[in-house]
């Protein structure tokens, strides 16, 4: 009898294989005891007014360490591979996390170590979200539309002219001289310009961002064209091919690992590029929330801004990356994220 039919005849084996690791079991220990800390301990009295929020911000935590824990026993108990399987791989970092915001807490709202308001606790993090929602979703949403809007001319301007450059030998003695003089300039040195030449400052950020991603996927497109290997191209003229089924079912396919490459890199690009150019002049975006932020003093939502977009630009290289592995199943090994 197979190991597989004594696991299904036998209910214990099951579950003892899906026993809590000792990492899980201290992860959702460290997340009881963090909400004890901020509980028990009372905060030390920093200035005139009281603060705000504590009770919510117990709340939350505790909220998410019962969470923790229940996730965990019916994980357990159930069998739920897709929930319980998760949580064993990120039993450390859980456990890192709460000792991370122990510390956090001790230093800034038990102790008051680190002086305020340039080092608020986690308190007032709940609170710029709860008081700021609205201005820092709307900054979030219009983030969003221009990276939109400069990330797929780019990518489509430099996808088109690494294509170009990449088979046509004519076109790529002339685009090269200028793609190597001022592909490696920083788009913001350009901000100035921008400004000038176009007619809103919303124009302008879009123009340098697509500058910044169309360097990138340029270079990496003429790269994965020009790596094509000439047989294949000869078997498909032999085959009657045209010129136009070459670039489309021949050279594009083969050379999108290097264009997925190319937009990782300018997708990377494009982030700082946004941040630079919300700063001097867009009237509502991250970059300009967090340059708010810092003139009004509200440190808080500046670290709550930050945060938010560090979850938001991970999230879009995530999503690239999997429509990567979707559209390369064969090479998903090849580049991790």
């Amino acid at each position: 009898m197979s190991s597989e039919t004594l696991n299904r005849l036998n209910p214990v084996i099951v579950l003892n294989k899906q026993n809590i690791t000792p990492a899980l079991g201290l992860a959702i220990i460290a997340w009881w005891a963090l909400v004890a800390l901020m509980i028990f301990w009372p905060d030390k009295p920093v200035g005139f007014a009281p603060p705000r929020f504590v009770g919510e911000t117990h709340r939350l935590f505790a909220t998410f360490a019962a969470a923790l824990t229940v996730a965990a026993l019916l994980g357990r108990a159930l069998e739920w591979r897709l929930l319980f399987s998760p949580l064993q791989r990120s039993a450390r970092w859980l456990v890192a996390l709460a000792v991370l915001i122990a510390i956090w807490e001790t230093v800034t709202a038990k102790l008051a170590l680190l002086p305020a308001p340039f080092f608020a606790p986690p308190r007032a993090l709940v609170e710029a979200y709860a008081t700021d929602w609205y201005r820092l979703g709307d900054s979030v949403l219009n983030s969003l539309r221009l990276l939109a809007l400069g990330f797929i001319f780019g990518s489509l301007s430099g996808f088109v002219t690494g294509i170009a450059i990449g088979w046509s030998r004519g076109l790529g003695y002339w685009v090269h001289p200028i793609l190597r003089f001022l592909g490696p300039v920083p788009s913001t040195a350009l901000l100035p310009l921008s400004l000038y030449f176009f007619p809103s400052s919303f124009s302008a950020a879009i123009f340098l961002i697509a500058l910044a991603t169309w360097f990138p996927v340029t270079v990496l497109t003429w790269s994965g064209v020009s790596s094509v290997d000439n047989r294949y191209y000869d078997v498909a003229r032999t085959l009657g091919a045209s010129n136009l089924f070459l670039i489309l079912r021949v050279a594009i396919p083969a050379s999108l690992p290097h264009v997925f490459v190319g937009l990782f890199m300018g997708l990377g690009a494009s982030f700082s590029v946004l941040v630079a150019a919300e700063m001097m002049g867009v009237k509502s975006g991250l970059g300009w929330y967090l340059q708010w932020a810092q003139g009004w003093a509200a440190y808080a939502n500046m670290y709550g801004a930050l945060i938010v977009m560090a979850l938001l630009f991970s999230s879009l290289i995530t999503l690239l990356f999997a429509v990567r592995d979707r559209l390369l199943a064969w090479q998903q090994s090849a580049v991790k994220w």
